[in-house]
């Protein structure tokens, strides 16, 4: 069912520039965000880019140590959003990057706002052209330990997540 939620051209904007990775010099790689969530606006009509919920790629190493537990902590504990995550991992055999499409809808929200959000997961989903990765998470349990990102990303073979081994 959908919901009839719109989605906003900044979303669209922010997602080609997470999933294209032309050549850019340092100082563009460094304001590559490395995850950003989306929200809903407050009249439920469309989805848009959260104020002050991403983690950009320069933030890494200076203000954030664990880009993917920092992560975690943006997500609001008793509200849904939809996220994307730039996962740099590594397998056996080579490193990888890989966007990562998450819906966050925690056991705790408001059955409203679960219902929205699951009925117009659709129409950011069509927009997001080319994601290989989707995962739901209903909790902190999910979500917390790092292995469970790395079994959606390639099972058992990933060696390594954020250059942390697993």
């Amino acid at each position: 069912m959908a919901s009839g939620v719109t989605v906003n051209d900044e979303v669209i904007r922010v997602f080609n520039d997470m999933k294209v990775r032309k050549s850019s010099t340092q100082e563009e790689v460094r304001k590559r965000k490395k995850a950003v969530l989306f929200c809903l606006s407050e009249d439920r009509k469309k989805i848009i880019v959260e104020e002050g919920k991403q983690i950009l790629v320069g933030d890494i190493g200076e203000t954030v140590e664990d880009p993917y537990g920092c992560f975690v902590k943006l997500l609001p504990p008793n509200d849904c959003r939809y996220a994307l995550y730039d996962a740099t991992y590594e397998t056996k055999e080579s490193k990888k990057e890989d966007l990562v499409f998450i819906f966050w809808a925690p056991e705790s929200a408001p059955l409203k706002s679960k219902m929205i959000y699951a009925s117009s997961k659709d129409a950011i989903k069509k927009k997001f052209t080319g994601i290989k990765h989707e995962w739901q998470v209903n909790g902190l349990d999910d979500i917390q330990d790092r292995r469970t990102l790395a079994e959606k990303l390639g099972g058992n073979v990933v060696v390594s997540l954020e250059g942390k081994p697993l």
